[in-house]
């Protein structure tokens, strides 16, 4: 960095190295202006001089030899009438060398002053040919210039762009988080996640498509699973509703809960549960597993990412809930006092409500830190707009940089212009 003080208000500034050649370009350029003025004047004053040299030379040299003449020939006619006749040829003779002498001498004349006007005009090309070079010069630098703004403009929309496909990646995270459903549709997703565990955690269980549509509808799968002596531990009547950004008319959850409800009891069911890709935007519905219950009995809202969870959940309390009930008959089979089993039930019930609501807290954390990433991805992207914006402007000053606003002001220089052009 350079430091300048202003001659104006004597303060000091610093500017980098691209500024200071710039300064000192515009120094350079105001004295180039001056010395060509000066040079112009000095070669008009030369050419001036020398024609009106000539000019008086070539008088005074005809004065001259007209007086001595004049003279020569008074003296001849004081002197003798006679001597005329034969001097007479002769003096003729002097007279026409003295008019080729005169002849000589304006050919002289205009030699000095077409060598005169030969240097001006070679100083005048000289001058030209500096000033083609110099507007080559700035052609160049702009061409230049426009190249590296391009480039960097071109360089901005790509992390523009790169920016913006990142936003839309961690909002479809935010939506998926681990499911991967890479060129899977819902159902074959939630399906596959299901044959997964199927051989490990759920070897009693069955799940498989509804295809019973004798009542006039049905569900999409149906999740049954029995004890050892076939008793029903849990049934599940799973619907899947998913949407694309294409789709004209938006559906919500609500609009498929009364359906739901309906497949669930006619295939006797005990729990209904849509696994839905509806109202991505929704708070509600991003918070995790969502009880419906109010409206309808045992019904949840999930995303799929849910799918797996949802089923282990209900799995489990039913599984204890059927060790309850079995102890429970069997105590009451022995006449035993049943404390022992409500106090159980009232554990399992808060740590189920405890876990539930820890699973809860634990997804809105999740969410949360994606919604904080996408805004700094957005503030990105505005510092980049605004970078670009900036650049636009350069470029705008460059290209309104003109011969036009470097000449103003400068008669010498617009004049040069001028007889440039006109030639």
């Amino acid at each position: 960095m350079n430091e300048i003080i202003c001659p104006n208000c004597k303060r000091a500034f610093k500017v980098d190295e691209a500024g200071f050649a710039d300064i000192l370009k515009q120094v350079r350029d105001h004295k180039f202006e001056e010395e060509l003025k000066i040079r112009l004047n000095i070669a008009d004053k030369e050419k001036e001089s020398a024609v009106k040299l000539a000019e008086a030379n070539v008088r005074n040299s005809v004065q001259e030899l007209l007086a001595k003449k004049d003279n020569e020939l008074t003296e001849l006619k004081a002197q003798n009438e006679l001597a005329l006749s034969e001097n007479l040829n002769k003096k003729e003779a002097e007279i026409t060398q003295l008019k080729a002498k005169m002849e000589n001498v304006e050919v002289e004349k205009k030699l000095a002053v077409n060598e005169a006007v030969q240097k001006v005009e070679k100083e005048r090309d000289n001058l030209t040919n500096d000033l083609k070079t110099k507007e080559l010069e700035k052609q160049n630098l702009e061409s230049s210039l426009k190249q590296q703004f391009t480039t960097e403009l071109q360089n901005k929309d790509a992390i523009i762009k790169y920016k913006d496909d990142e936003i839309a990646r961690v909002k479809d995270m935010k939506l998926k988080l681990s499911t991967k459903m890479l060129g899977e549709t819902l159902e074959q997703h939630c399906e596959i996640e299901f044959n997964k565990l199927r051989a490990t955690a759920f070897q009693r269980a069955y799940f498989e498509k509804d295809n019973d549509s004798k009542s006039g509808s049905k569900g999409d799968f149906i999740f049954r699973e029995t004890d050892l002596e076939e008793n029903e531990i849990i049934s599940i009547m799973f619907e899947m509703k998913n949407e694309g950004d294409e789709t004209a008319t938006k559906k919500k959850n609500e609009d498929f809960f009364k359906e739901l409800d309906k497949d669930r009891t006619e295939k006797k069911c005990e729990y209904a549960v849509l696994v839905s890709l509806l109202e991505t935007e929704s708070e509600y519905y991003n918070s995790g597993i969502v009880d419906v219950s109010h409206k309808y009995s045992k019904m949840y809202v999930i995303r799929p990412q849910f799918f797996i969870p949802i089923i282990t959940l209900l799995r489990n309390a039913a599984m204890n809930s059927m060790q309850y009930k079995s102890e429970l008959a069997l105590v009451r089979s022995q006449n035993v006092d049943i404390t022992n089993f409500e106090e159980k039930m009232d554990k399992f019930k808060e740590g189920f409500a405890k876990n539930y609501d820890l699973a809860s807290r634990k997804f809105k954390e999740a969410i949360d830190g994606i919604d904080k990433t996408i805004k700094e991805l957005e503030k990105t992207k505005l510092a980049l707009l605004s970078s670009e914006n900036n650049l636009r402007l350069a470029n705008n000053k460059t290209e309104d940089l003109t011969i036009k606003k470097l000449t103003h002001g400068n008669p010498t220089m617009k004049a040069k212009f001028d007889e440039l052009n006109n030639q």
